[in-house]
């Protein structure tokens, strides 16, 4: 049971690995669009979709007696609020192999798109829809946060229903370790915002953000850029902040019950009614961990979530990225962030959704970071070294950042310039 500050402390420290058996997991979701009426596909559509991907040898989860994901071996797909599917990954060893994995998911998930006639959208915010065209599923918990979230942000069913993100798991080998991460992370923020923008386009028009995305996310219930995240903050102080923070839903056997305003040290001292004060179990703290709508978290590994989903060819550019600074140069890139002033790294976290790489930090703007960080990353994968068959290291992937800051021009960029030519919805689709 957790029913103090120093077991949840126990959950962080039981997520500490060896440096060699560091993993990288990498999570991210689509849009899904019927091709006759250019129109989200609804819930009946997914199943038909789940019932095709089953030849590819994925499993089904079920929620009473709806099928919500599927599973195959250490991967799944999980479904979001307005039918977006996510592919969380298996916990890989290098980018070569996270970036295979993709490959492998984009080939099966062509095969039954093209039989189904769905179009895949790989941005940050559905491009086309309004908020009430978007068809929803049975799956529980959502039916409680759409009624609950919009309480504490109001763009929180925006965030739901309309965005789409990428998500990187990486681990830590001691609460230093983590600390000097998490550090990095937060700080750069700002950055990875102008960096991997790519939500310009909302309801088919130039939205005036270039990742409208991180506009939303900063006004979502229980999102954003806590401040204390930009100090050093270790495993009791990431402790101190779940205890205080609210309790959206706990689960009790197969429903979904409201947190009503509790927080979690409500939890643990057994002030529950609606649960006949049970305390939360390692599991009741897992969900809580995961209801943490923050740019990052930290649950037995950290996740890094400020990125617009990409499309396929940019798909391994924000994963290596990272994974460069933080796996393969965490010392230098530590040192360079350091100095930075918390008051304009905040200013530029709410400045960069609409400025992109103009936004300023620290007298400089956010290219210039951009353009310094990508060589800092460049030479942690170059002190991995860890080759393909071709003989080629992980900074092939490094490719895409490079041509967008050299051209100054991001993804959401490319797709004012080309979707304002002829307002195509065509050109919105993956290829």
């Amino acid at each position: 049971m957790i029913t103090s500050k120093e077991k949840i402390i126990e959950h962080f420290n039981s997520g500490i690995k060896d440096v060699k058996d560091f993993k990288i997991g990498v999570e991210h979701e689509k849009f899904l669009f019927n091709n006759k009426d250019n129109k989200r596909i609804n819930y009946s559509k997914i199943k038909e979709m789940f019932e095709v991907l089953l030849e590819f040898g994925w499993k089904p989860i079920l929620e009473k007696g709806n099928i919500i994901g599927l599973i195959n071996g250490n991967k799944n797909i999980s479904l979001e609020p307005g039918n977006q599917i996510e592919l969380s990954g298996e916990k890989l060893n290098h980018i070569h192999e996270a970036c295979a994995e993709s490959q492998d998911y984009l080939f099966e998930l062509r095969q039954v798109t093209k039989k189904l006639g769905i179009n895949i959208v790989s941005a940050g915010f559905d491009p086309i829809s309004k908020l009430d065209q978007i068809p929803n599923n049975p799956k529980q918990r959502y039916q409680l946060m759409t009624k609950e979230m919009p309480l504490g942000g109001e763009l929180s069913l925006d965030m739901m229903y309309r965005t789409c993100g990428t998500q990187l798991n990486l681990d830590y080998n001691s609460e230093n370790d983590f600390i000097k991460k998490f550090k990095i992370i937060n700080s750069i923020v700002p950055i990875s915002i102008a960096l991997f923008a790519n939500s310009s386009i909302v309801e088919k028009k130039n939205s005036k953000y270039l990742s409208y995305r991180s506009k939303v996310w900063q006004n979502t219930s229980r999102g954003g850029l806590p401040k204390l995240f930009l100090e050093n903050i270790n495993f009791e102080k990431y402790a101190d902040f779940v205890m205080k923070f609210p309790v959206l839903f706990i689960k009790e056997n197969e429903t979904y019950i409201s947190g009503k305003k509790y927080i979690f040290k409500d939890f643990m001292d057994g002030k529950i009614n609606e649960i006949h004060n049970r305390l939360p179990t390692e599991n009741d703290l897992s969900i809580h961990l995961s209801t943490i709508f923050t740019e990052n978290r930290l649950k037995k590994y950290i996740e890094l979530r400020s990125m617009d989903t990409c499309g396929w060819d940019c798909l391994c550019a924000g994963p290596a990225f990272y994974t460069g600074m933080l796996y393969g140069n965490l010392d230098e890139v530590h040192e360079y962030i350091s100095k930075w002033d918390n008051n304009k790294i905040i200013n530029a976290y709410i400045e960069a959704p609409q400025k992109g790489f103009n936004t300023q930090l620290m007298g400089k703007d956010l290219l210039y970071w951009a353009s310094n960080l990508l060589d800092l990353s460049r030479k942690g994968l170059e002190n991995r070294d860890i080759i393909n068959k071709s003989g080629k290291n992980e900074t092939l992937f490094l490719n895409h950042l490079q041509k967008v800051i050299d051209n100054k021009t991001t993804n959401a960029d490319l797709m004012i310039n080309k979707f304002s030519k002829n307002e195509d919805l065509s050109e919105l689709y993956d290829e």
